[in-house]
């Protein structure tokens, strides 16, 4: 049976809101954080506290005190959502305009100024391959990693095309206790909790 593409495109909506549906209806009764990508859905087991929510905490108030008005880091909801790609993100935080935030819904990813996240420990790939993947396809033009598994990070920049699709061109790494620079804007990233330290 051949599949016309235009019925390929609706049957490939129809399936993405399926999902989202779901995604929406599990997001606030069962633990963890649900995504789609275009395998399908994703779910990140984040426990609630810890190095993980300290650390996107922390960078969220290092970003805003060094950014000008009218721009926030947030690291709460909402999701930032591409109906077309069939993609539905949550960065841990992410640098918007206000006006831009102040919308029913979702986040336009074109709206986007950079996305930041925190690596999880129970999905580490999630954030080091599947967003390397999707937040160049959003057209998001800063992505910045936090991994405290290791102490290190890497801020990707530079969209460019490639036979695979669109993907970063420039990386940039650095390790806990260095200077980073996000975008128009350098924290630092000392005294970032790393996993292992909450134990004990």
């Amino acid at each position: 049976m051949t599949v016309a593409p235009d019925d390929a495109r609706q049957g490939a909506s129809h399936l993405y809101r399926a999902m989202r549906d779901f995604v929406r209806s599990v997001d606030d009764t069962l633990p963890g954080k649900f995504e789609i990508t275009k395998e399908g859905i994703v779910h990140d087991m984040v426990s609630a506290g810890g190095p993980h929510e300290v650390t996107a905490a922390r960078v969220s108030r290092r970003l805003e005190r060094v950014m000008r008005d009218g721009l926030l880091a947030h690291n709460g909801t909402p999701d930032v959502e591409d109906v077309p790609e069939g993609v539905m993100r949550h960065p841990d935080v992410l640098v918007i305009a206000w006006a831009d935030l102040d919308v029913e819904g979702s986040v336009d990813p074109r709206a986007v100024i950079a996305a930041i996240e925190v690596v999880s420990r129970s999905n580490p790939d999630n954030d080091w391959v599947g967003k390397m993947r999707d937040y160049p396809l959003l057209g998001i033009p800063v992505y910045a990693v936090f991994d405290p598994r290791t102490g290190t990070g890497a801020v990707f920049t530079d969209i460019h095309p490639t036979p695979d699709g669109p993907r970063y061109a420039t990386r940039k790494d650095f390790v806990y206790g260095e200077d980073v620079t996000i975008g128009e804007w350098t924290i630092a990233t000392s005294g970032l909790p790393r996993y292992g330290d909450d134990e004990g």
